[in-house]
C-alpha cells in the first residue's frame, strides 16, 4: 500500500510524492524521488497530503519515492547546492546582458543535474526565451524559469512578524486569499501603510483571519457620531472598541469623555433630527406632486384629437383637421407664409424692372 508524503525542496517549493509503506519514512527524512524524466532530492515535511497545496498539484500524476537518501546522495545534493550559487551568478550576468527587468531568487539543481529550476520575481510579464536558450547552452541541461509574486518571495525567505512569531506565509499559509482595505476598516484599524502592510508590502494576511468575528461584534455596537444616553448624561460617541465592547462618550454638558460598556448606553435620536426628517419628507412629497402633470389640465393635442362627426356631415380628412380655422396657431402660420411669399415676388419684380 502506498502512502502520500509532502516533499520540500531546498528552494522552498513543495509537491506530493508516494512511497510504499515498507520504507517507513519519518518527518525530516531525506529521500530520492523519481519525477518525470529526472531524479530529485528532497526532504519529507509531512506524512500525508498537505492541505496548503493547490488542487493542480494534487490532480497531477504523483511521483514515486525511490529510496532513502544515502551518503552518496547527500554528498551529491551538497555539491548541487554549491553549484546552484555559481549558477545564480551566471544567470544574473545573462540577465544584465539582456537588460531584463527581473529579480532572481534562487536556483535548484535536480539530483542528476538534468533539470535546473530558476525562480524570479518581476512586476509584469518577461520575455525570457532568449535567456532560456543562452542558459541551456551554458549548463547543458533543461532550464525552467518560474515567476512568483512578492508574497511567495516573502514566504520563501521567512521572517518574524510584529506579533513575535514566524511569518504565517512561511510557517503554514500557502493559499493567499483576497484581502482589501475594507477588512481593516471593519476592524477599526489605523489605515497607515506601516500598520496594515506586511514584509511583502501587501496587506497583512492576518486581516482575513478575524474579519468575520469583527463583523459579528460590529452588529451590536453603535457607530461613531451617534448620540446616546449613558450614566454620565447625554453625549456623542467618539470612539469604540469592538473587542472589549466599550465606547468613549463625549458629554454635552461638561465636554469630558468617559468610557462606558455597551450595555450601559442607549442610542437616542434628538427631536430636532426627527422634525427635520419629517419636514424633508413632506417637502419632497409636495415637489413630486407638483412635477406630476394633471390629467385634467393637460393641453389637448390637435394632431391626435379625435374628430367628432355628426350625422349628415361629411367626414373631414387629416389635412383638413390640421388646417382647422379654429386653431389660431395654424392661421398665424399661414398668414406669415403669405406675407413672406408676397415680399419675395415684389423683390423679383423690382429686379426685373432694373435690368430692363
Amino acid at each position: 500500500m502506498d502512502i502520500i508524503y509532502t516533499i520540500r525542496l531546498d528552494n522552498g517549493s513543495k509537491y506530493l510524492a508516494k512511497a510504499d509503506e515498507t520504507l517507513a519514512f519519518k518527518v525530516n527524512d531525506n529521500c530520492v524521488i523519481h519525477k518525470d524524466f529526472f531524479n530529485d532530492y528532497g526532504q519529507i515535511s509531512k506524512i500525508g497530503e498537505d492541505s496548503s497545496l493547490d488542487k493542480k498539484n494534487r490532480d497531477k500524476d504523483i511521483p514515486r519515492i525511490i529510496r532513502k537518501a544515502t551518503v552518496h546522495d547527500k554528498s551529491m545534493a551538497h555539491e548541487n547546492e554549491m553549484r546552484a550559487k555559481t549558477a545564480l551568478r551566471t544567470t544574473q550576468e545573462a540577465v544584465d546582458n539582456l537588460k531584463l527587468d527581473m529579480k532572481l531568487l534562487n536556483v535548484h539543481f535536480s539530483l542528476d543535474k538534468k533539470l535546473i529550476i530558476i525562480q524570479f520575481t518581476a512586476e509584469g510579464r518577461i520575455d525570457f526565451r532568449q535567456l532560456v536558450k543562452d542558459l541551456a547552452k551554458t549548463f547543458n541541461a533543461r532550464i525552467e524559469l518560474r515567476q512568483i509574486g512578492v508574497r511567495d518571495e516573502t514566504a520563501l525567505k521567512g521572517g518574524i512578524g510584529i506579533c513575535g512569531q514566524q511569518l504565517c506565509c512561511n510557517r503554514f499559509l500557502k493559499d493567499f486569499s483576497a484581502i482589501n482595505v475594507r477588512m481593516a476598516k471593519d476592524q477599526d484599524l489605523s489605515l497607515t501603510p506601516s500598520t496594515i502592510s506586511g514584509f511583502c508590502g501587501r496587506l497583512k494576511c492576518c486581516l482575513k483571519y478575524e474579519h468575520k468575528g469583527y463583523l459579528e461584534l460590529e452588529k451590536t455596537m453603535p457607530r461613531r457620531g451617534d448620540m446616546c444616553d449613558c450614566p454620565g448624561g447625554r453625549g456623542k460617541i467618539c470612539d469604540r472598541n469592538l473587542l472589549t465592547q466599550e465606547v468613549t462618550v463625549v458629554l454635552e454638558d461638561s465636554g469630558s469623555s468617559i468610557h462606558c460598556p455597551r450595555s450601559e448606553i442607549q442610542v437616542v435620536y434628538p427631536d430636532k433630527y426627527k422634525v427635520k426628517a419629517k419636514a424633508d419628507s413632506s417637502r419632497k412629497t409636495e415637489q413630486n406632486n407638483n412635477r406630476r402633470p394633471d390629467k385634467n389640465n393637460r393641453r389637448p393635442d390637435n394632431n391626435n384629437r379625435p374628430s367628432e362627426v355628426k350625422s349628415g356631415e361629411p367626414v373631414k380628412s387629416n389635412d383638413e383637421i390640421k388646417k382647422d380655422p379654429r386653431d389660431k396657431n395654424t392661421d398665424k402660420r399661414d398668414n406669415d407664409n403669405r406675407d413672406r411669399n408676397s415680399r419675395r415676388k415684389k423683390k423679383r419684380r423690382r429686379g426685373k424692372s432694373s435690368k430692363n
